[in-house]
């Protein structure tokens, strides 16, 4: 792929998917344990065939969509090394067109983390990160992630947590040693109340705390709600009612490709109840207000 294809051109996109996965290396290392990533695909019913960063912008691009990619860093939990940050920031050097970069870093390394956070920004045009407390083992509102935190707040980036069960581990002995425990997205209402100028994204429908989500973010001004993770047609109805109302401009259009596929979760969308003007802007105009992309036009 050229480094010369054109900048992403909002006018043209279809949607903007915030919520995608970068799972392989260019080296072919994988960002989960095998036993984690075989429980992550059963869990969601699908053969799990990892992308490449190049194939993740083709299937985009033929959509006529842009993404948000990310890794996930938990391996001081784990002990498998994520997927490079910085393989994710060259795919949408060369990709600008479709890929918008997100990166992870462990809580685990504090100050070490902060001091990544800055260069991850400054020199390699990382727009935010994504934190996956059960696999990274960590409460949100705990200390050891704050000097992450102020780092985000201060570069203007944004800050993406998983939220609610998770797939990775399910069904494996003991959950694969994963605790449900650190994604009650009220531990993120602490981090949104110490670090308010910090665009906080709770990822996926958090069951068995979905009004709690909902709670913060209609609490929080900073705080949004993506809906990646599940098929639309097994919303909460609680979501679809807040999504339609009082939260119709925070709430966005994510997939967790390649769990589950852009296509897929769009045709679910599209038989939901959800109003004709507010359909835009889940699936394209609140992200790119989020994402400053409509100012970039």
């Amino acid at each position: 792929m050229s480094p010369q294809q054109p900048r992403l051109s909002l006018d043209d996109l279809v949607a903007i998917d915030v919520h995608t996965h970068a799972e392989v290396s260019e080296g072919g290392q994988g960002s989960l344990s095998a036993e984690l990533d075989a429980a992550a695909g059963a869990y969601f019913h699908a053969d799990h065939r990892r992308p490449t960063l190049p194939e993740i912008a083709a299937h985009y691009r033929e959509r006529k969509m842009a993404c948000v990619v990310f890794t996930v860093d938990a391996e001081a939990a784990t002990g498998t090394p994520a997927v490079p940050n910085e393989e994710v920031a060259e795919a949408a050097r060369r990709n600008p067109d479709v890929i918008i970069p997100f990166a992870s870093i462990d809580p685990h390394k504090g100050r070490a983390g902060a001091r990544q956070v800055r260069r991850l920004v400054e020199e390699h045009g990382v727009r935010g990160f994504k934190f996956h407390p059960n696999v990274q083992a960590f409460f949100p509102n705990d200390r050891l992630a704050y000097p992450l935190y102020e780092a985000i707040e201060e570069a203007g980036a944004i800050a993406v947590f998983h939220t609610g069960q998770t797939g990775i581990g399910a069904g494996a002995p003991g959950g694969g040693g994963i605790r449900l425990k650190y994604s009650d997205p009220m531990l993120v209402d602490d981090v949104a109340a110490d670090f308010p100028g910090m665009p906080i994204v709770l990822a996926h429908p958090s069951f068995p705390w979905q009004d709690e989500a909902l709670a913060v973010a209609t609490h929080k001004p900073q705080v949004y709600i993506d809906l990646s993770g599940w098929s639309p047609k097994y919303f909460p109805p609680q979501l679809v009612k807040y999504a339609n109302s009082l939260l119709q401009d925070k709430v966005l259009f994510g997939s967790d490709y390649p769990l589950i596929s852009p296509d897929r979760w769009l045709a679910d969308f599209a038989q939901l109840p959800i109003k004709d003007e507010v359909r835009p802007k889940i699936l394209k105009q609140n992200a790119a207000r989020l994402l400053g992309l409509d100012q970039q036009q």
